[in-house]
């Protein structure tokens, strides 16, 4: 089923009637969409949705064919990123703005899948605007931000787990996902995960396997030791189906390395600053609420560095060359 235009601005403003407070936006600041949104180490779960959207084969077509994930990474975590919290910590009017800027980018990834995979046959034509592929997009941003943050910064209970899926029905609203064909409730919706996972729509094919493979290479000597690191942390994450069909390794070792890294990251987090811990959009949405327009110089200066450190030699970071020593956080994706 394709979200046709009406259906999507039927779904918009539906959300949008739910809004009491343009300025904080969809959320706002009481809500667990702002308190595990904010956490930075929720991107350690980021290789995690990124390989669970590439399983399903009209996100990886849809990429492998339309996206500039091989030739701006660094364009594309910012242009990802710029929409996804907008939507999250936007005011009512920037949520708007970017959910119809990637409704726009939608209508033009459509295409042949060019491959038998699962239950697709090569020539099956791929939409972004396939209803059930957005929801499943979307279910692996919730679901692995609700693993990440449990692990990492605090168990979470069914009430707060549950919590944070209703909320999200807003954030799933402005890419036109009808909510009364979502789960009802967390225990539902994490039926649904698990249920896809074993399906026989979620399957690695040739295309998801060379996407996977390009984004969690080292592109030098520099950063392996992150990329490795990194790599086994999404392959702890994965489902065993999925960290299978793309041929991640994770033996005993491996194990013990991500538990002892969970462990390190849940110290850290504790005493980390908030400049340092929560993402940039978050203290900039305070200080909005606060009536303290502008970015947050501190965070963005952060971020950016961070990006030009990791970044492949020669790609640009908002206008700046980036260094020889390069290339990891603009290619590990986290929105697929």
């Amino acid at each position: 089923m394709l979200v046709t235009q009406r259906q999507f601005e039927s779904t918009v403003n539906a959300a949008s009637a739910r809004v009491t407070d343009p300025r904080a936006g969809f959320q706002g600041p009481s809500s667990m969409s702002w308190r595990i949104g904010r956490e930075a180490v929720v991107f350690v779960g980021g290789g995690r949705a990124a390989l669970l959207q590439l399983a399903h084969p009209y996100v990886a077509h849809g990429v492998d064919q339309h996206s500039e994930t091989r030739t701006d990474p660094i364009g594309r975590f910012n242009r990802t990123f710029l929409h996804v919290y907008n939507m999250i910590f936007g005011s009512h009017g920037d949520a708007l703005q970017s959910a119809h800027r990637v409704r726009a980018i939608h209508d033009t990834i459509h295409g042949p899948i060019t491959e038998n995979v699962g239950r697709f046959e090569a020539g099956h034509r791929y939409r972004a605007h396939d209803h059930d592929a957005l929801m499943w997009v979307h279910a692996t941003l919730i679901h692995g931000a609700v693993q990440a943050y449990d692990l990492i910064v605090q168990p979470l209970s069914w009430a707060e787990r549950n919590q944070y899926y209703q909320e999200s029905k807003s954030f799933a609203a402005l890419f036109g996902i009808d909510a009364a064909l979502m789960p009802a409730t967390w225990t539902e919706f994490d039926a649904y995960v698990n249920d896809m996972v074993e399906s026989d729509t979620i399957r690695v094919g040739a295309a998801a396997s060379e996407l996977a493979k390009y984004l969690l290479t080292p592109p030098n000597r520099v950063s392996e030791p992150f990329f490795d690191w990194y790599l086994l942390m999404t392959a702890g994450l994965l489902p065993d189906s999925v960290r299978a069909q793309f041929g991640l390794r994770f033996g005993a070792e491996h194990e013990r390395i991500f538990r002892a890294s969970i462990g390190t990251l849940h110290h850290v987090v504790k005493v980390l600053p908030p400049r340092l811990r929560y993402v940039p959009a978050y203290i900039e949405a305070k200080r909005r609420l606060a009536g303290k327009e502008g970015p947050d110089l501190v965070g963005r200066a952060i971020e950016q560095t961070v990006l030009r450190a990791l970044a492949p030699a020669g790609q640009k970071v908002l206008g700046k060359a980036v260094g020889p020593h390069a290339q990891a956080a603009a290619r590990c994706p986290v929105a697929g």
